[in-house]
Order: structure tokens, then sequence, then C-alpha cells
């Protein structure tokens, strides 16, 4: 029996697929909420957000939400995900908030938030799959 040769096979991207405008601007909204409950640092949360500028972060937690690009959109959603994980993992929404800076030994006692400061949006993509991992969700 001789293999059949794999054809690629295009991937379509539909309308919805994409984070639109308005997604992105209720997830920024929600990362300025997610970073309050998580107590970061400004340093840390523009690290996170791919290296955002202070102005920008400022105009953020002001409420002025501008142009937000491609990598930007990911990384939000990687963090949504991120806190969606946590809320599965723990009933109470104050320990999934307190996980993210303590030492854990899977992590040869780093923290999550010490992984995801690395900067890299691979970084959040993988911390995402970890937690999604542990709460059973592949």
């Amino acid at each position: 029996m001789m293999l059949q040769p794999i054809e690629a096979t295009p991937i379509e991207r539909t309308e919805g697929a994409a984070i639109t405008d308005a997604e992105a601007a209720a997830l920024a909204r929600a990362t300025v909420n997610l970073f309050k409950a998580w107590k970061l640092s400004d340093a840390e949360a523009t690290t996170l957000l791919g290296g955002l500028s202070t102005r920008t972060w400022a105009r953020w937690k002001d409420g002025s939400i501008g142009r937000i690009d491609r990598d930007l959109r990911m990384r939000m959603a990687h963090l949504m995900g991120i806190h969606k994980g946590l809320r599965y993992l723990f009933k109470e929404p104050a320990r999934g908030y307190e996980w993210v800076r303590k030492p854990n030994d899977t992590f040869d006692g780093k923290s999550a938030l010490d992984l995801m400061l690395r900067g890299e949006l691979s970084d959040l993509a993988d911390m995402r799959a970890y937690l999604d991992a542990e709460r059973g969700a592949w």
C-alpha cells in the first residue's frame, strides 16, 4: 500500500474570525480592569501588552482607546483566555488573581507573571495553553 501525499488545505477566514475594532476596544477596557485585579505596575502592564507606550497605557486607563494592531489584539485575547482559565480553576476570583504572582513549583519556583513578563506573545499563548490543560479544556 502506497501512502498518498498530504495536500495542504487552505484556511478560509470568515468575517467573524477576526477581532473587530469594537471587540478590540472592549478587550482593551477588560484588560485594564484585569490588570487592576492582578495589581500590575504600569511597567508590568506595558510589557504584557508587547511594549505598549506608557503614554498610550495611561490613555487606556483614562478610557481613551485608540487604534489597536493585530499583535496587541492577540495579546489581549490570550490574556482573557488566561483570566477565563483561572476563573474555571478557582471558584474565588481573588485566588486566581493572587495565583498569577505566587511562586509555582511547575515553573521552577517562578510565578506565572514572571513567565509572562518575558514579553513574547508565545509566553502568553503558552500560559493560556497550560491553564487550559490544567482545567481539562483540551
